[in-house]
């Protein structure tokens, strides 16, 4: 199956519509959104355009898409994904920021989920140090907000197959990276804010955001 069918599939099944009019400015992006189904990255990836989805490469759990060879197949040759490992032991040896930062360097783009585990309630978590990190290495990053709606139901904890539910991402206007004495903290606590200001439409959407 090719990208762009499979993506073609992921809209047709959760009804987020394709983005159009991305800028194609040389910078790396990550999109950053919250968390709480399997279809999370795999909608953020089917949206965007196809030359963006090509250099796009969601950061994903090792444990889950090593298991079984179709998720071996499709983290690997699909979606080129960053598997970062869960295990504490295995973290401390596979260095997951700098595999992130790695592949920035390389020049991708990344989707990734500061709260770290989906949401089991669907209201948004604390967000783990992660975004920070990799914001304040990398200054010149365009990080771009997105909330996700509907997707736990569609594709619910333990279902192998979607239900026929529409769902809804909204891509949000980029979020300035840590201002000079910012705390940590305070970083977390805004980028969290602008997933729930997109949840509750208090911030314009990107002009060709899913619905």
């Amino acid at each position: 199956m090719s990208s762009s069918l499979l993506a073609f599939l992921v809209r047709l099944a959760t009804g987020v519509r394709l983005l159009h009019d991305l800028p194609e400015d040389g910078k790396r992006r990550i999109y950053f959104a919250n968390h709480s189904s399997h279809l999370d990255f795999m909608v953020i990836w089917a949206a965007l355009p196809a030359r963006q989805r090509a250099w796009t490469r969601p950061v994903a759990a090792a444990e889950y898409w090593e298991k079984g060879p179709l998720r071996r197949w499709l983290s690997s040759r699909v979606f080129n994904a960053v598997l970062i490992p869960r295990d504490l032991a295995r973290m401390r040896h596979d260095d997951p920021m700098g595999t992130m930062l790695a592949a920035l360097e390389e020049g991708s783009d990344l989707i990734v989920f500061p709260e770290g585990t989906r949401s089991e309630s669907g209201a948004l978590g604390p967000f783990k140090p992660g975004l920070h990190h990799l914001a304040s290495k990398r200054p010149d990053l365009v990080l771009v907000p997105v909330f996700l709606e509907n997707l736990s139901r569609i594709l619910p904890k333990g279902e192998l197959l979607p239900l026929p539910l529409m769902g809804q991402a909204v891509f949000g206007p980029p979020l300035a990276g840590p201002a000079d004495g910012e705390s940590k903290a305070a970083f977390l606590d805004r980028a969290r804010d602008a997933v729930l200001q997109l949840s509750r439409g208090q911030l314009t959407p990107h002009s060709d955001e899913g619905s």
